[in-house]
């Protein structure tokens, strides 16, 4: 069976309220139910809904599958591999998209051929209000809107490489669309040296690589601000240690993914080169300051990690 779209969601240890609402959002969806399944992947959880309640909240054609490595990335394949639709969007599970945004992806990839990857805004529904020095890491938590305008790549220089850039309206994880063979040259290809979120390991490459293999292999990307969808957020991401962890991993993995497409205008660093420049940003950046400082730290600490090759 051939199916338009495979809607995939990866989920360790689901908070039950937050699955259950992004679950409501695709009951809603406005795309007729027999042009698209789900495929909710049970990625080596500890604690995880039963089948049952998966009925009850679910649309109907819906499939569980069980991953057992542990991994956002591991996840992500074992969702494509079982994948029927031609395109495939990713949703985590405490997304909650707007009512006609699988209508929204068939109608842009059609219109835009050479897009393989799509994505949209992503705002937040907080648990509770953001503290007003939290405001400037609020992007490190998937949030995004770039406006009311479309915006596509071309993504390759003349020789045929991928670009020596990483576009910043390049879909993000949250809502991404694929195109069939836009995810299968990314499943081709080797990620054993790549790390994405594992458990409480934060860090999170796997976006990124799957923009840049996607543009390696000729695809453009964009954003389209009628993706839209709303990003739960609990009031624990907005912690100041778990913001510092999560900017120390994302930014050494931003790294790491770079350098491996050959995209990263930075250069490389020696262990002992990236230990002596987190110890002197520790005083440029005030780390013992404010929050907001520490923060600031620990994502220069992951990039000159992540440049170094280096993983504590």
């Amino acid at each position: 069976m051939t199916l338009d779209i495979s809607v995939i969601i990866p989920a360790h240890n689901p908070d039950a309220e937050r699955l259950r609402l992004t679950l409501n959002g695709l009951c809603v969806q406005t795309l007729d139910r027999a042009r698209w399944e789900l495929l909710i992947v049970d990625n080596a959880s500890e604690r995880f809904p039963d089948k049952e309640w998966i009925s009850r909240h679910s649309p109907i054609r819906t499939r569980l599958i069980r991953e057992t490595s542990l991994g956002l990335s591991a996840a992500r394949r074992a969702g494509f591999r079982e994948a029927l639709g031609d395109v495939a969007v990713l949703v985590d599970d405490d997304n909650v998209l707007q009512p006609d945004y699988l209508e929204q992806a068939l109608q842009i990839l059609s219109a835009h051929p050479r897009v393989g990857l799509a994505g949209g805004p992503s705002t937040p529904i907080f648990e509770s209000e953001p503290k007003g020095w939290a405001r400037e890491f609020l992007p490190l938590l998937a949030l995004r809107d770039l406006g009311s305008r479309e915006i596509v790549s071309s993504g390759l220089r003349p020789d045929g490489r991928v670009a020596n850039h990483y576009p910043a309206y390049a879909p993000i994880g949250a809502g991404m669309v694929l195109r069939r063979k836009a995810w299968e040259s990314w499943l081709m290809a080797s990620s054993a040296g790549m790390t994405d979120r594992r458990g409480n390991d934060l860090s999170s490459g796997g976006d990124n690589e799957i923009v840049l293999c996607a543009m390696s292999a000729g695809w453009e990307v964009g954003y389209f601000p009628s993706l839209s969808l709303s990003h739960l957020i609990p009031a624990g991401r907005l912690e100041p240690r778990y913001l510092a962890r999560l900017n120390r991993g994302i930014q050494r993995s931003w790294m790491r993914v770079l350098t491996r497409y050959d995209a990263n205008p930075w250069p490389p660093l020696s262990r002992t080169g990236a230990a002596l420049r987190k110890i002197k940003s520790w005083f440029a950046y005030r780390a013992w300051s404010s929050p907001e400082a520490q923060i600031r730290w620990n994502g220069a600490c992951g990039q000159y990690e992540g440049r170094s090759g280096h993983c504590p």
